[in-house]
């Protein structure tokens, strides 16, 4: 393990003699969110589905950006003596897969990124870090609770859904596996993306996005074409952000015909 790198945990599904396809999570996500499309494509496929670092099961770390995390897969890729993988990553998965490609290009077979460009995005994510501190954790009776303590920050029940997933029930007591501290204190890293310096991945690449997300807009064509010249952009109708789920059988459709 290098100085920079984690040992991610991670899931595995499918034939270990098929052709390697990473699949990366969003923020605030872990590997479970990828196992439904995982579990369509493991007959073709060697998947591996990692907890990215200070998210799911795996290790908490100081250190927050995309150069770290990329580091990671790379690490990973080693540990499983993979020479190069198709890349899947969706939001900020999606950012470690983009500058994974653009500064190990020779790691990444295919690309494909999922409803995220290489921008720096407006958030507002300080209301989710309210809300999630909020949760008293020390007097928690159960998970409805903290839901209904979210409820006064977070409305939609999906949203808190998918962020209650990050709360367990541990011997000692309740615990968040997001390494919330560090996740809020570098919210505009992950937000943005770094400065490429006229970096360009050669390969091909898929950017498939939600038809109804606005995180894959016109005026972002031209900086995703100038990274990624060889890139091809596929809106799926009736998607959001999640497109995957929104989604499932057009995006596995879309996927699988440019693998």
């Amino acid at each position: 393990m290098t100085n920079r790198s984690v040992d991610l945990h991670f899931q595995q599904f499918g034939d270990p003699a098929a052709t390697p396809l990473l699949l990366l999570h969003g923020l605030f996500g872990s590997s479970v969110n990828w196992l439904g499309i995982a579990r369509r494509l493991q007959d073709r496929y060697r998947l591996i589905l990692p907890d990215l670092r200070n998210h799911g099961r795996s290790p908490h770390a100081h250190r927050m950006d995309y150069p770290a995390m990329a580091e990671d897969i790379l690490e990973l890729l080693r540990r499983l003596e993979i020479p190069a993988a198709h890349i899947l990553g969706h939001s900020m998965g999606g950012k470690v897969a983009m500058w994974l490609a653009l500064t190990q290009p020779e790691k990444v077979d295919r690309l494909v990124v999922a409803d995220v460009a290489p921008v720096e995005y407006s958030h507002r994510f300080e209301t989710i870090f309210t809300g999630l501190r909020s949760i008293d954790l020390d007097h928690l009776s159960d998970r409805q609770a903290a839901d209904r303590q979210l409820a006064g920050y977070v409305e939609s029940s999906q949203v808190r859904g998918y962020l209650l997933q990050n709360l367990v029930k541990q011997s000692t007591g309740w615990a968040w596996r997001l390494n919330l501290p560090v996740l809020e204190r570098e919210i505009d890293t992950l937000a943005g993306f770094p400065e490429s310096d006229g970096k360009s991945f050669p390969g091909d690449v898929l950017f498939i996005y939600g038809g109804n997300s606005t995180y894959v807009l016109p005026e972002y064509f031209s900086t995703i074409r100038t990274g990624f010249p060889f890139s091809r952009l596929r809106a799926l109708a009736g998607a959001g952000h999640w497109v995957y789920a929104d989604q499932p059988d057009g995006f596995i459709m879309t996927l699988e015909a440019f693998l």
